[in-house]
């Protein structure tokens, strides 16, 4: 965290397109208001990293591959740890699996350099930059999530998360299940991802297995 200004942000920046993060790295240097650390091309090379060397904000390009899950692991790994997407699209619901992922401040496709720094320091911070527009739909997502309470037979998952294991259970494809939810496929690959971890398995067909085989051992059709 920055301590009032005394000393700048230490930065760790991922993206798997070498130009990009390269290239974003000399940028941010030359800006003067942040340190970058490193630039990695993975989630798994960012956590070797912050083993032993330290970073206040990881930022985290949101178009490499599984971006969300990545998020995910490094909150895991690094509880305190800040991350930052960048290059986030406008739409609610990518920015709400964001926020479910863990991520502490984001910046749109078309946010400047300033943008991000800006960004960045605000995270350090504790803050979050977003437009009222983003701050009423992550509101409402909060107020949604209160009627998420854990089913009784699993007190772990919420009721989300159990409706979506059904529903892959049934055969839907991540794609469907968002068009029937009304929700991002981003935030069902989200849930999917927290359903996997929680009950211990690789596939999203072995959750909705493993479910399905509890509700029978317990007599609940």
């Amino acid at each position: 965290m920055q301590d009032s200004g005394l000393r700048m942000v230490r930065l760790l920046i991922v993206s798997d397109i070498r130009l990009y993060r390269e290239g974003l790295a000399r940028v941010l240097a030359a800006n003067g208001r942040l340190v970058v650390v490193d630039a990695v091309a993975s989630v798994e090379e960012a956590l070797a990293l912050l083993v032993h060397r330290r970073a206040d904000v990881v930022l985290l390009d949101a178009a490499s591959h599984e971006a969300l899950q990545g998020a995910c692991a490094i909150r895991e790994s690094f509880p305190d740890a800040t991350v930052v997407a960048m290059g986030v699209t406008n739409a609610e619901g990518d920015v709400i699996a964001c926020a479910e992922a863990g991520v502490a401040g984001y910046v749109l496709r078309d946010g400047s350099v300033e943008d991000l720094v800006v960004a960045v320091e605000s995270a350090a911070r504790g803050e979050l930059r977003c437009s009222p527009r983003m701050a009423g739909a992550l509101l409402r997502r909060l107020a949604g999530l209160a009627g998420e309470r854990p089913a009784p037979d699993d007190a772990r998952l919420t009721r989300r998360e159990l409706e979506i294991a059904r529903m892959i259970d049934a055969g839907l494809a991540n794609k469907e299940i968002a068009t029937q939810l009304h929700i991002e496929v981003a935030t069902v690959k989200n849930h999917v991802h927290h359903l996997i971890e929680k009950l211990g398995v690789r596939r999203r067909g072995e959750a909705a297995a493993k479910l399905r085989r509890r509700s029978s051992d317990s007599g609940v059709v």
